[in-house]
């Protein structure tokens, strides 16, 4: 199976990829939010109003 960033062979160290760089582009995608798992809509009573957002504000 071919890298899935860049089609290249796989090295077993670093499996799916084949190399540190793209196991590494391809963690900073989800630390980017650039993957995302769709979900439901959410109604505008659900999302946190001004006085409930983050507890650390």
């Amino acid at each position: 199976m071919p890298c899935p960033l860049c089609r290249k062979a796989t090295d077993p160290a670093y499996r799916p990829f084949c190399s540190r760089r793209c196991a590494d582009l391809d963690l900073a995608r989800w630390f980017s939010g650039g993957y995302a798992v769709p979900g439901p809509p959410l109604d505008a009573e659900e999302l946190p109003g001004e006085d409930e957002g983050d507890p650390r504000a």
